[in-house]
């Protein structure tokens, strides 16, 4: 299946993120995509610990969509691509905000392993095509938030 915008678009609107307090744990957050289950929650001493952190999550999310990009472009282009593999990290450093106002910026490190015989021109391609994976995007887009109080 070739992924696009309309793929994506299809997708988003039939699977909704619920996200609420656990039974137990102070912060413990238990997330549903769909019909899987999740939890996050805070290191000690702000939580238990029982699952990845909000940022480690949205780490996550951007280290499989980087990684399904590539496969499916693999695939399109028949290349000979065995695994990818994705490490992410973030840091929180003083830098300059949007206002020239000093500001904390949150520097994301994605190292991108592509494990298969395929020549160094195709990689930086493949790089590139990285950048393109629809949830960089949106992290790094022009997002727009529609927040609203039910109830």
């Amino acid at each position: 299946m070739l992924w696009n915008r309309k793929t994506e678009e299809t997708m988003a609107a039939n699977r909704t993120v619920e996200v609420r307090g656990a039974d137990h744990g102070h912060v413990l957050q238990d997330i549903t995509v769909g019909g899987h289950r999740l939890a996050a929650d805070e290191p000690a001493p702000i939580g238990g610990d029982e699952g990845g952190t909000p940022h480690e999550i949205a780490l996550a999310g951007l280290g499989a969509c980087t990684a399904m990009t590539l496969r499916l472009y693999a695939e399109l282009k028949k290349l000979p691509l065995k695994d990818v593999i994705v490490r992410l990290s973030y840091v929180t450093e003083d830098g300059v905000g949007p206002d020239g106002k000093p500001a904390k910026i949150d520097r994301v490190r994605r190292e991108i392993e592509i494990v298969g015989d395929i020549d160094e021109a195709m990689r930086q391609r493949m790089l590139q095509i990285a950048e393109r994976c629809p949830v960089h995007r949106m992290m790094t887009g022009y997002a727009k938030f529609d927040t609203s109080l039910k109830g």
